[in-house]
């Protein structure tokens, strides 16, 4: 169905593109707010152009939904769509910290087929096909079997009072990288309780997936792809043995959480087109 050396081309010469002009290698950018606190730049916007040319030539019949492109509702109607991050990590993009990478799915009635995560500026390339696995590289992922959810690694700056049964690990500032920790067996879960959108999470979805690991919602609901409105309340990633234990830790904030961010179905939330927070 798609030329998948050509693929991971592209998505090469994207992360490629993206790392020449990136500050920490001596790089500069233009950057802007699209709301506050949400930073975009110029590269951001290069890259998503570069990945829309050439994936929609490389599979004409797919939609698009990126975070830099304005959405087309029409997306809905593609049995495939490209679901596209050009930069996942743009704070620490623009501040030359490493965790930041290219994401690219190509989802299918609303499942993942493929995800490619590329960081170029920790040298590291993530794949994953659908039944098929997930690898780093040459190295088959795994995740890491842990069964116990006390000291449990978790990618977090700080542990809130609540949390400090589980350990922090380092967390880059992409998500995307987060959940691929969990993914190489780096860490143990990844929990997140905000509104996110699918071209955050939907190639490490399947990474992560692909590994051994158990991918919902923050509530243990299943997570879908190419919605109407592409946004979901809250994500977590854990290895199978403290998934249901995890789910359980967290709900309560959770339900919380999601009441005050805006009432109502995930899958109806605020149009698509609407200003997007994410922690970048």
């Amino acid at each position: 169905m798609i030329d998948k050396a050509r693929l991971l081309a592209v998505v090469g010469e994207a992360a490629a593109m993206a790392h020449r002009q990136w500050p920490g290698a001596g790089g500069t950018v233009s950057s802007w707010d699209k709301s506050p606190g949400n930073p975009v730049c110029d590269v951001d916007l290069a890259v998503d152009r570069f990945l829309k040319r050439e994936l929609t030539a490389l599979l004409p019949a797919a939609g698009w939904l990126s975070e830099e492109t304005a959405d087309n509702a029409a997306r809905v109607d593609r049995s495939l769509v490209w679901v596209v991050d050009p930069i996942d990590g743009t704070r620490d993009f623009l501040r030359g910290r490493t965790g930041w990478a290219v994401s690219v799915a190509l989802v299918s009635e609303g499942r993942p087929l493929i995800g490619v995560l590329e960081a170029p500026a920790l040298g590291k390339s993530y794949l994953a096909l659908a039944g098929q696995g997930a690898w780093c590289g040459t190295s088959k992922l795994a995740v890491s079997g842990r069964t116990d959810l006390h000291d449990a690694r978790m990618p977090a700056d700080t542990l809130a009072k609540a949390d400090r049964v589980l350990q922090a690990v380092a967390k880059p500032n992409s998500i995307a990288l987060r959940v691929a920790k969990v993914a190489a067996g780096e860490a143990d879960l990844i929990a997140a309780m905000r509104w996110g959108y699918e071209w955050d999470i939907a190639a490490a979805m399947l990474i992560a997936r692909e590994a051994g690991a158990r991918v919902t919602d923050v509530l243990g609901q299943t997570l879908r792809y190419n919605k109407r409105d592409p946004r979901s309340f809250g994500l977590l990633v854990a290895t199978p043995g403290i998934h249901a234990a995890a789910v359980e830790h967290f709900a309560d904030r959770a339900r919380a959480k999601r009441g005050d961010a805006l009432p109502g179905d995930a899958q109806t939330g605020p149009a698509a087109g609407s200003p997007q927070p994410k922690g970048r």
